[in-house]
């Protein structure tokens, strides 16, 4: 029998893009999922098209900034299903803007989503997956391991998230949930050189790019998910891709002088 037949999985962000896919291959695996994003529409679209192949699939419209929608959303997920084995924090979204001016408020609207959302359904998560020894992921990105240009206040949320999915990985782990966190570069979509062309006036044209830049082919969703399914269920405590950046990474730490130097190379 398949690792994920049976198992109950929610996913935030899974109206569209790396969400939507692992939504994909969660339901082709045997697996239960309810998908999570703010405008209905779109996710019952993305619920009835994944419910054609015969899964089972569940659109719960919730904005995660608000905690009662999200106390909502796992309530009828376990009333619905009685169990949950593995939630991935997939929502978020990424700006332009020099870090010097993107204001206060900037970075706390960003944060909230980025960050603090993902805070509020781990706390909301974890009471049912320990009791069936289940998965935590959160989502973060390579500039959550390395900071980039023109993103705003981007990296600063993905840092807090790596902070503190390390530290749920130290304190849950002893109990047996596994936390997995996951560092992709740029996710391949339509439309990705127009997404930023209203916040980039005023920066350099590879602002505007996937990534602002990054040299790095984009990632294939399917792809990335298959991966993040099979880390789940080896249990792993990290994910990098592409591979070649976690050397990278590592090297940039021997030195801040030839990290900076990396990235002004990479992007």
């Amino acid at each position: 029998m398949p690792y994920w037949t049976d198992k109950v999985a929610i996913i935030t962000g899974g109206s569209g893009g790396l969400g939507k896919a692992l939504a994909g291959a969660l339901v082709a695996s045997g697996a239960k999922v309810a998908i999570v994003a703010r405008d209905a529409a779109r996710l019952e679209a993305t619920a009835a098209e994944l419910g054609n192949s015969g899964g089972s699939v569940l659109a719960l419209p919730a904005d995660i900034t608000q905690q009662a929608q999200v106390d909502r959303l796992f309530q009828q997920v376990i009333e619905r299903f009685g169990r949950l084995d593995l939630l991935v924090n997939c929502a978020g979204r990424s700006t332009r803007g020099e870090a010097i001016d993107t204001t206060p408020e900037e970075f706390i609207d960003l944060m909230d989503l980025n960050f603090i959302g993902a805070v509020r359904c781990c706390r909301a998560a974890v009471p049912h997956l320990l009791k069936t020894r289940g998965h935590l992921v959160n989502i973060s990105s390579l500039a959550g391991k390395a900071a980039v240009r023109y993103v705003g206040a981007y990296p600063a949320t993905k840092f807090a998230l790596t902070a503190y999915t390390q530290q749920l990985r130290l304190e849950m782990a002893p109990r047996g949930l596994h936390v997995l966190l996951v560092f992709p570069g740029p996710i391949a979509r339509e439309n990705s050189s127009d997404r930023y062309a209203d916040q980039s006036a005023g920066l350099p044209d590879r602002a505007r790019k996937p990534g602002a830049g990054v040299r790095f082919g984009a990632v294939p969703p399917e792809k990335l998910s298959r991966l993040i399914l099979r880390a789940c269920e080896q249990r792993r405590p990290e994910l990098v891709y592409p591979r070649i950046v976690r050397l990278l990474f590592t090297l940039g730490q021997l030195s801040p002088r030839f990290g900076d130097w990396l990235v002004h190379r990479l992007t």
